[in-house]
Formats: C-alpha cells, sequence, structure tokens
C-alpha cells in the first residue's frame, strides 16, 4: 500500500521507514543525475551500504562528506595509507577497511575512465535500459543493466560494485524511474527524466542501450 505524505499525496511506502526518508525521496532518489561527482559519491556510499540499511549509510552522508573530501574525485585519488588510517578511526562514518580503500581505489578508476570516455556520467547512462525492458517498479534488486555496469566497472578494475550496489544506484540517480506507479513523485521524475540531456547523445548520435531519440 503507498503511503500518504503530509500532503495527503501517496509516495513510495519506503519513504516512511525513518523520518528522512521523506526528503530524500521526493528530492533526490529517481531523478537524473549527469554530475561526476555525485554519481562518484553515490557509487561509493552504495558500496558502503552493502551489508547495511541505507538508513545508516543517510544519517552518516554528511560524516561521509566530510571525510571523504566532499568525494571530489582528485582529491580522494590522492588518499593514501595515512588516509586509510585516519578514515578507519573517524567514528562518524563505516570503519571498513575494505570499502574505505574500494572508494579511493574506485577514484582513481573514475580518472583513468574520464581520460578514455570523457566523464563518468557519460560512461554510466551507456547502460539506461529500454523502458520496455523493465520489471514492475521496486520488484527487483537486480537488472540485466545493473549487471553489465556492474560487469565493465569490475572489469576496469573497480570494487564494491556488484550487480545488486549498482541497481540501487541506478534506482537513485534516476537511470530509471523506479518510483511505485501510484507515487506522486514519479511523475515529475518522469518529467525530468523526459526533459534530462543524456550525457554523450550527441557524441553517439544515438540513446544509451538503444533507447533510440
Amino acid at each position: 500500500m503507498p503511503f500518504l505524505g503530509p500532503d495527503g499525496e501517496p509516495r513510495c511506502p519506503w519513504s516512511r521507514a525513518a523520518p528522512e526518508f521523506l526528503a530524500y525521496h521526493d528530492t533526490e532518489w529517481g531523478f537524473p543525475v549527469d554530475d561526476d561527482r555525485r554519481l562518484f559519491e553515490k557509487l561509493s556510499l552504495e558500496g558502503f551500504q552493502s551489508g547495511l540499511s541505507w538508513r545508516t549509510i543517510l544519517a552518516k552522508r554528511e560524516n561521509f562528506r566530510a571525510a571523504f573530501a566532499d568525494f571530489e574525485v582528485p582529491a580522494v585519488a590522492r588518499f593514501d595509507r595515512s588516509d586509510v588510517d585516519r578514515l578507519l578511526g573517524d567514528a562518524g562514518i563505516v570503519r571498513h577497511r575494505g570499502k574505505i580503500e574500494a572508494v579511493i581505489n574506485n577514484a582513481r578508476r573514475v580518472e583513468e575512465l574520464v581520460e578514455r570516455e570523457g566523464s563518468l556520467a557519460a560512461f554510466v547512462w551507456r547502460y539506461e535500459p529500454d523502458a520496455g525492458d523493465l520489471a514492475e517498479p521496486q520488484t527487483l534488486s537486480t537488472s540485466p543493466a545493473s549487471v553489465a555496469l556492474s560487469k565493465d566497472l569490475k572489469k576496469r578494475g573497480w570494487k564494491f560494485v556488484g550487480p545488486t550496489t549498482v541497481f540501487a544506484f541506478m534506482q537513485a540517480m534516476g537511470l530509471i524511474n523506479d518510483h511505485a506507479r501510484e507515487c506522486t513523485i514519479r511523475l515529475q521524475a518522469q518529467r525530468i527524466r523526459e526533459e534530462f540531456d543524456r550525457p554523450g547523445l550527441a557524441a553517439r548520435g544515438t540513446g544509451p542501450a538503444g533507447v533510440q531519440r
């Protein structure tokens, strides 16, 4: 059943699970993003979420931003062993060595990818699935597109980017509109997606993942 927000309009049921979820749901989740810093941040935070709840990560998001130089890729790519030790001592974030080292590694992989592809955004938006290939909203935790993107990232040396992590990233960053059909925000997200200029689209001449535009 949908959740009725303070305005009486229906929302995705998960948005009532915690007080901080509603604003995140209404203003961020499912809206398309083409900013490399935000994309890198979200992939990093989804990696930290592995085995945990999104509520835990969202509550610590500002701490993560402070700890990881606001997820500015060049800065994070320069982190060294002393930074890893510093982060392992930071009680404001999730102190998991493998995940911390993965973020630093992935920042370096972003720099490599940008040299070849132009931007992280241009790369990930290639994996936007065709609307006709999507399952009913919020019924799956992976998809063929998330499996393919995960595989490509891993091939390029990324860490903590499994298909489930990548699917959650694609939901949040608007590569798909996975708001429930009755959710009032679904129409807003869809309108913005329709007006959104896909990164790198002009250079390719066709839409990502076979979407002709």
